[in-house]
């Protein structure tokens, strides 16, 4: 209730929740006003380090003043964050393997912290400024009472002309003051739009190519099964039949015989040539859907599984093929790896996005960074990574493992 009415600048009603809220913000921001203190000796302690980094003290002083600066600005995010219901992340560049005089020179060049020196000096100017005003406003006319109090005359007048309006504006422009600090906060701790759309890009060219990699693989093992399997049976066809056209008028027994092997080799070679087609995109899931596709997939398994998915007809067919295989992989695993007694399969789709979760019963400890080369959960990751897809494992030692896929897309009419 009281982030929601944060969002409101127009007065309202004088009721006991608002007044409430209001208090509990003017509190917040004597915190804030508060925290404006180490803000302001890490903000001097960090401009010192560079001059005493010379001296190789500065390096020291580096090493306590960055994750004490850190640790205060992940307090804001995080409760800035609450107040716009919404998460500010940091991300800062990695330090391992990084020593006493190599880690501050990567803090030197990690833009996460540049914004964190920026936030502390906010908030020890303008963000004190922003949050002592509503401090101020409220415990002014306290201020005042005390010293009509004790001393009397003049303060008895500033009591009388000038609280009331301190009182209505304090009313007034507290959840701005309180909401436009967190707003300011988020602008300098989160990431700016540049550098999302940096991000983003980096994260599209890295799917695209892990996606050409896949599908290059994928067509390589087209014709490798091609080659090794259909290919040479036909070629051991046309063999055959070419010798018993040769042996059809000396030895009729023979060329018959040559015959029926070609025959059954056509059969062979023919079921090749279905597999490497199930492999490309399954018959089930092209007559059934993605629904029927994960039903069919489930009866072969050596263990109960149960299917609860719930999904329209239209979802793009390079979406179904993905979670098709992701879905196929995860229950592969869970037969290999498992030990399972059960599994199930649970799928929905709201909001413009395809949730599946695959779950089973099993020993845990599932991890899904484990097979480097694209195959596995690993695997799967890159694959939906495709589409904007993600993946997630929750996988305790002891079970039950849970892989939760949701790809964003949007369904045909």
């Amino acid at each position: 209730m009281l982030l929601r009415r944060i969002g409101s600048l127009r007065p309202t009603p004088i009721d006991g929740d608002a007044l409430v809220d209001r208090l509990r913000l003017t509190l917040l921001s004597a915190g804030y006003a508060l925290l404006g203190a180490p803000a302001l000796a890490l903000g001097i302690l960090t401009i010192l380090c560079i001059p005493l980094g010379l001296v190789t003290v500065g390096f020291a002083v580096a090493l306590a003043v960055v994750p004490a600066t850190a640790a205060l600005t992940a307090v804001h995010r995080r409760v800035s964050g609450a107040l716009l219901g919404e998460q500010v992340t940091a991300s800062y560049a990695d330090t391992t393997g990084t020593n006493v005089v190599t880690r501050p020179m990567r803090w030197l060049r990690d833009k996460a912290r540049w914004r964190d020196v920026g936030f502390v000096w906010f908030s020890a100017t303008g963000g004190f400024v922003m949050s002592v005003l509503p401090v101020g406003l409220l415990t002014a006319p306290i201020t005042h009472l005390g010293g009509a109090v004790l001393d009397g005359g003049f303060w008895w007048w500033m009591l009388v002309l000038l609280d009331g309006p301190l009182l209505l504006v304090w009313w007034l422009v507290t959840p701005a003051l309180v909401r436009g600090r967190a707003v300011a906060e988020r602008n300098i701790l989160g990431h700016s739009r540049v550098e999302r759309l940096e991000r983003r890009v980096e994260e599209v060219a890295a799917s695209r190519t892990e996606t050409l990699d896949h599908s290059a693989a994928e067509v390589r093992r087209i014709e490798r099964d091609l080659h090794d399997g259909a290919q040479a049976r036909i070629a051991a066809v046309g063999m055959n039949v070419g010798l018993a056209e040769k042996l059809l008028e000396s030895d009729p027994a023979a060329a018959a015989e040559l015959l029926r092997e070609a025959r059954e080799t056509t059969v062979s070679a023919l079921e090749d040539l279905r597999s490497v087609v199930r492999g490309i995109h399954p018959p089930a899931l092209a007559d059934r859907g993605l629904a029927g596709g994960i039903e069919a997939l489930a009866l072969p398994i050596p263990l109960p599984v149960t299917v609860a998915v719930d999904l329209p007809r239209g979802i793009p067919e390079p979406v179904e093929s993905a979670a098709y295989f992701a879905v196929a992989e995860c229950l592969a695993n869970t037969v290999k790896h498992s030990g399972a007694t059960r599994a199930w399969v649970v799928g929905s789709y709201d909001d413009g996005v395809l949730h599946l979760e695959v779950g089973d019963d099993g020993r845990g400890g599932a991890d899904a960074y484990v097979d480097k080369q694209g195959g596995g959960l690993a695997g799967i990751a890159r694959r939906l990574a495709a589409f904007d897809g993600t993946m997630e494992v929750a996988s305790p030692p002891g079970g039950p493992t849970i892989v939760t896929l949701e790809v964003p897309c949007r369904t045909r009419p």
